[in-house]
């Protein structure tokens, strides 16, 4: 029996600890949580004299509203859950409203709104209709009157439409679907039951520009007209998943319906015929519900469907964006091919599955240099790695002073011959680890891996693989093999297979090789290529309408964004350089003039650069193309923007920080830039292309 009892105590002993475990993830769960955001209130005054008005908070991130009314000395707070009808009953005058948003922490935030309640007839009612720059669907409307304490506005593209309800003053945004004319209504009220309103009519245009390589689905005036056929349903949406490689806000969509033919697809005519002199390849971003689907891509002779040339290739992962290549390199030059056309799931009936594709454009085949030459392990952090799962160096990896530490391993050949021949070349020194007899230091290699074996390769594309025959013989650390790890050197393998992927034109070798329980990885490079950065080189912001903007979320630059002639009035601004040292350095060159900005102490306009704004700081980038991030290390050194930092806006220049890191996506072989950056509420895009 005793035992018994001690049995259950430590059972429960064990719940309670379980649940103090569960309650301190908990609490760490909660230190992230910050306070409410984009804290708001519309106030709606009933038209009948009596002053009641209805108060409707709104926040991000928000479990209760705090509200005072603003009529009453020493007034406090009263509490409202989320969607708690509000109301309240003023008599004529102007009051300061008080709206305080809780979360779930406790941590608040907090407005004050004026609210005008009077019952006089709104006055002198002024509306300003503007279209936007970028898209040219959407306009902003603002309203103004005396007197008046809500707007209700009517963008007339449906019946029993709802109005939007904003303050004097306020913008209301909308983006009609299709172009065409429509009647704006805007209702000003007070608390009085007389209204004022106007009425006036916009013009929608269509899209009008062509089509042109390469295709990217951002622009807001293209004519993106598909032609579906055989049930394919295609349009441009905004993107799904905008991670990895593609973070563009917009891409197309293409609906293979239930029952859709076999053939089905979508084609799109181009402005010209494609060039095929010197880029023989097309790239498609691609997003598949499925792996293994044969994506066809068609191209086609403005009139004459005869003449065309079509290539298949089949998607290799699934719910993520790939780039597939098409290779055209058997085109007959002496052909015209002006419409473009793509099938999904080409050869299966449609089953409603949804493909998402993006950034057609042409490009240059590679190269092949091939395996033959002589390679070294990439002298970066990350070139060495081990982990739990295939490229995963989650339990170690090589960092920037261990590959320094580690200088006689990094200059250590890896020979591979065009004879089938292969060479370790160590030279006097390497790195010899303890199951060596070393000591984790530099010393002289240890047989039989110390470069004398007589070895030879196998190389097989098709598989991935490469295999290195002969005792001793290895490829980034001597240790691993097929199934385990070397405890002794007398144990060397006869032969070890790598998997093997080559990048950068076959002059970046990645090999991975499965340890039982785990995963090595090694990067190598081939002998006399410069290690370099695809940042390399001097950038300016693109000098187009859209190149800068800011919004409340990724990729939404709504509530603001540069218009052609904002780019021509700040000239000094766009020549303005963003150089990435090969060395990792950075430097921002701005000459005698730049755009300052009131927190600089400018006046929005050209001006000398205000320190320590103004190109003076010694700075440096790291770039991390697997994060899709880049890091500005210094005091005043900038994309973009200089008042733009992690979290917030700069108000004046002595508070700029030490680093900087932006969202960064390369597109068009590396000469485009798009760079995002949070501001805590909002984010600012920019882009920037290749000098």
């Amino acid at each position: 029996m005793n035992s018994i009892k001690n049995i259950a105590v430590f059972i429960f002993v064990l719940v309670v600890l379980a649940s103090c475990k569960k309650d301190v993830d908990n609490l760490k769960v909660l230190d992230n949580v910050k306070a409410p955001t984009n804290v708001n209130a519309i106030f709606d005054i009933t038209q009948d004299n009596t002053g009641v008005v209805t108060i409707i908070p709104t926040a991000e991130g928000v479990t209760e509203f705090f509200i005072t009314f603003g009529d009453a000395t020493d007034e406090k707070p009263t509490t409202y859950a989320i969607n708690e009808v509000i109301t309240h009953t003023y008599t004529e005058g102007v009051f300061t409203v008080g709206i305080t948003a809780s979360g779930l922490t406790g941590l608040t935030s907090k407005i004050e709104k004026e609210l005008n309640v009077t019952f006089k007839a709104p006055e002198n009612l002024v509306v300003t209709i503007v279209p936007d720059a970028i898209n040219p669907k959407t306009i902003s409307v603002t309203a103004t009157a005396d007197y008046a304490t809500i707007m209700e506005i009517y963008f007339g593209e449906v019946t029993g439409e709802e109005p939007v309800k904003v303050l004097p003053g306020e913008a209301a945004l909308h983006t009609y679907a299709e172009a065409g004319n429509y009647v704006v209504r805007v209702v000003a009220k007070s608390g009085g039951s007389a209204t004022v309103e106007h009425s006036e009519t916009v013009t929608i245009s269509a899209a009008s520009d062509p089509v042109t390589l390469p295709i990217t689905f951002e622009s807001y005036t293209v004519n993106y007209s598909f032609v579906d056929f055989g049930n394919e349903v295609t349009s441009v949406v905004d993107n799904p998943d905008a991670s990895g490689i593609n973070n563009s806000a917009r891409v197309a969509q293409s609906i293979k319906t239930t029952g859709a033919e076999t053939w089905a697809g979508t084609l799109l005519t181009l402005a010209s015929p494609i060039d095929f002199t010197a880029k023989k390849l097309i790239r498609v971003k691609v997003l598949s519900p499925k792996r293994g689907v044969v994506v066809k891509f068609k191209i086609e002779n403005l009139n004459n469907a005869d003449i065309n040339a079509e290539v298949d290739v089949i998607t290799t992962t699934s719910n993520e964006w790939e780039e597939l290549t098409f290779d055209f390199s058997g085109i007959d030059l002496g052909q015209e091919y002006q419409k473009v056309v793509m099938f999904f799931d080409f050869g299966n009936t449609g089953d409603d599955a949804t493909y998402y594709f993006d950034d057609i454009k042409q490009a240059s085949a590679a190269v092949s240099t091939g395996i033959v030459g002589t390679w070294k392990i990439k002298p970066e952090a990350g070139s060495l790695g081990v982990g739990p799962e295939l490229g995963d160096i989650s339990w170690w990896a090589i960092d920037a002073a261990g590959v320094e530490a580690r200088a006689c391993f990094y200059d250590d050949d890896y020979i591979f011959g065009a004879d089938g021949s292969f060479s370790n070349v160590l030279g006097t020194e390497t790195w010899i680890e303890g199951w060596q007899g070393g000591s984790d230091a530099c010393g002289t290699p240890v047989a039989p891996h110390d470069g004398s074996a007589v070895a030879n390769y196998t190389y097989d594309a098709a598989a991935g693989t490469v295999t290195l025959n002969g005792v001793g013989a290895y490829l980034g650390i001597a240790k691993a093999y097929n199934g385990g790890e070397l405890t002794t050197p007398s144990d060397a393998p006869e032969s070890i297979t790598y998997q093997i992927t080559f990048s950068d034109e076959e002059t970046v070798m990645t090999l991975d090789i499965n340890i039982g329980g785990g995963w090595w990885r090694f990067i190598l490079v081939k002998d006399g290529t410069v290690v370099s950065s695809p940042l390399d080189g001097t950038w300016k912001i693109a000098p187009e309408a859209g190149s800068l903007g800011v919004g409340p979320e990724l990729g939404d630059i709504s509530w603001w964004a540069i218009d052609a002639a904002g780019v021509e009035a700040r000239a000094c601004f766009y020549d303005d350089e963003y150089i990435f040292g090969s060395d990792g350095s950075f430097s921002n060159v701005l000459g005698t003039e730049t755009w300052v900005e009131g927190w600089q102490g400018g006046t929005d306009a050209c001006g000398a650069p205000v320190a320590p704004h103004d190109g003076s700081a010694s700075a440096t980038f790291a770039y991390d193309a697997d994060a899709g991030t880049v890091t500005i290390n210094g005091v005043g050194a900038y994309l973009g923007i200089p008042k733009a930092y992690n979290g917030g806006e700069l108000t004046t220049p002595a508070d700029a920080p030490e680093t900087i890191t932006y969202n960064i996506a390369l597109e068009d072989e590396n000469t485009r830039m798009t760079l995002d950056i949070n501001i805590g509420g909002g984010w600012w895009r920019f882009i920037l292309v290749k000098n």
